[in-house]
């Protein structure tokens, strides 16, 4: 009776995990498209058909919840873009994975309103507080990993030495945002295209007479 009681003890922590876990994920789908500032506890639970007092339990405040669901989306963008890039080579094929991961999760709908991050970037851009900080880390570690595989690219001789690795990482990160921007707004369907091939282009000039075929 004692194990059967610390073992249902132990699968209601897992069960709230997952609730919760699934909360968010249709928080991060909900506001990369309505926006971090409209995601509310009320607005929330009318999505999920859930009651606000359900949600509190999870979440005490709009703040909370915000800062939550930007983890969730930081997450997520890990799980699709850093870590299978991160696994692959290294060198510029690493490069090249984390671009094309970049674009092909804003493709392939990843987050229901196209790229969360840049959204939120561009709504909280000009505000303080919390959940502007925490977008802004998110956004800097990015533009880290950028700059970390192209020094790496650097040092297995793929990309030239004089490359500024942190210039270059925020060129392409600059491009891959415009074409989020371009897809959402502007409805342009050849954006994601047009940002492969500029990216592609800036790397096959930085690129060394040793470094393998450029191709993504």
């Amino acid at each position: 009776m004692a194990v059967k009681s610390a073992a249902t003890a132990e699968a209601r922590p897992r069960k709230g995990t997952r609730t919760r876990e699934g909360i968010l994920r249709a928080a991060v789908d909900l506001a990369s498209v309505e926006g971090l500032e409209g995601l509310t506890i009320g607005r929330l639970a009318e999505e999920l058909k859930m009651s606000k007092s359900g949600l509190f339990a999870h979440f005490g405040s709009k703040e909370e919840l915000q800062l939550a669901t930007i983890e969730m989306a930081r997450q997520i963008f890990v799980e699709h873009i850093v870590r299978p890039a991160v696994a692959g080579p290294e060198g510029i094929q690493r490069l090249l994975n984390l671009c094309e991961g970049w674009l092909g999760h804003v493709e392939g709908k990843v987050f229901k309103g196209g790229c969360f991050f840049t959204a939120a970037s561009f709504e909280f851009d000009s505000r303080s507080g919390p959940v502007r900080d925490a977008i802004a880390a998110v956004m800097k570690s990015w533009l880290g990993v950028l700059a970390r595989a192209i020094e790496v690219a650097k040092k297995a001789r793929h990309l030239k030495a004089s490359i500024d690795a942190e210039q270059f990482a925020f060129e392409i990160y600059s491009l891959a945002m415009g074409a989020n921007w371009a897809l959402q707004l502007l409805d342009d369907k050849t954006a994601l295209q047009k940002a492969r091939e500029n990216i592609r282009q800036r790397i096959r000039a930085a690129a060394t007479p040793s470094c393998p075929p450029i191709k993504f």
